[in-house]
């Protein structure tokens, strides 16, 4: 690739309620975005509460570039209709398509996705980057998020590439095996 590239945007996605975890998930997160940050990449997730607003906070204040999408059409449905946080994003797109639509568009803007300590809305977001095809890292850690999205892998391994799903305790460990494979694809896209 070229020195003038886009940087790599990695996705995060995660619960957006986390009343029922301790403090270590949400140190977790932010810690995750403040890694990302030292990476030098983009950090794209929803626009909303819980395990993705404490990574955009780790992100945001590592000085890193944080995108928000929002499942409203406008700021003040983003904040007033679904009760949604405007902070540690430096822009919010607002996609009007409700969270399943924003889902899509913030998959297909990214270049490789992570899935965090997750929600029952954790199981669609992987199916969606799942389709797109983009490198899949699943954070391991004392939540069992990792454990749902390998089991409902399980039984279709003939249907996916096994190099595309990383699965990793390390946070730092599965940023850089996001970013090879994100580097690679690119360069296999445009043929470099």
């Amino acid at each position: 690739m070229s020195d003038h590239s886009q940087k790599i945007a990695i996705s995060v996605y995660g619960a957006r309620d986390t009343y029922d975890k301790s403090f270590d998930t949400l140190e977790a997160a932010e810690k995750l975005g403040d890694i990302i940050a030292q990476h030098d990449c983009t950090v794209t997730l929803p626009a909303t509460t819980g395990f993705p607003f404490w990574v955009a906070k780790g992100a945001y204040n590592a000085g890193a570039h944080v995108v928000g999408f929002s499942p409203a059409a406008h700021e003040r449905e983003h904040v007033e209709v679904y009760n949604l946080p405007i902070e540690y994003m430096h822009m919010i797109i607002y996609s009007g398509f409700g969270y399943a639509g924003s889902d899509l568009l913030l998959s297909r803007s990214s270049d490789a996705i992570i899935f965090g300590y997750g929600g029952l809305e954790t199981v669609h977001e992987f199916w969606v980057a799942f389709q797109e095809n983009k490198p899949i890292g699943i954070l391991k850690g004392e939540w069992d998020t990792d454990e749902i999205l390998f089991n409902l892998l399980r039984g279709h391994e003939e249907h996916f590439d096994h190099n595309r799903i990383i699965f990793d305790d390390d946070p730092n460990r599965l940023i850089e095996q996001l970013i090879k494979r994100a580097k690679e694809n690119k360069a296999a896209e445009y043929h470099i």
